[in-house]
């Protein structure tokens, strides 16, 4: 927990020691994870796997539920706020796909407002390929600081 990882517990719960919770613990550290939980119950199999077994049991579940839950980073970026017309929507999918962005905070009235977050280094360049990709004919905003959940690649 914390932004350096300041604290930190693990626990075996009744398994022999050293085979639950430091393995649990190693995997969320080795991919530099911070403010998560990882909880996991054994229902079998205690005495047949022996201590290795049961090692690579429990770091394995935590391991492949990250990779099932995918990962996030957590940080404040700037917000642009777009005001399209309804044909100007329909090709923003597009540009968020070229530019790898993700809308939020949509409302659909007799125009459409949404805004995109940015790092605060590409709030220029953002701006800069909207108008080249609606040719000039965009209205855009400043619209303020969000921390936003960015989802991570699953090389990174």
């Amino acid at each position: 927990i914390g932004q350096d990882s300041q604290i930190k517990r693990s626990s075996d719960d009744g398994e022999p020691s050293g085979t639950a919770g430091i393995p649990m613990l190693t995997v969320l550290e080795k991919q530099g994870l911070t403010n998560v939980v990882a909880v996991v119950t054994r229902y079998f199999g205690g005495i047949k796997l022996g201590a290795g077994g049961l090692i690579r049991a429990y770091s394995g579940v935590v391991a492949h539920a990250l990779l099932q839950a995918g990962l996030v980073e957590v940080k404040e970026q700037e917000g642009i706020q777009l005001e399209l017309s309804y044909p100007q929507y329909q090709t923003l999918a597009n540009f968020l796909a070229q530019e790898g962005l993700q809308e939020q905070d949509t409302d659909f009235t007799d125009k459409v407002l949404t805004t995109i977050y940015v790092d605060p280094d590409k709030v220029e360049p953002t701006y800069s390929a909207l108008v080249e990709f609606y040719q000039g004919k965009v209205s855009s905003r400043k619209a303020g600081h969000k921390i936003v959940q960015v989802p991570l690649d699953s090389n990174s």
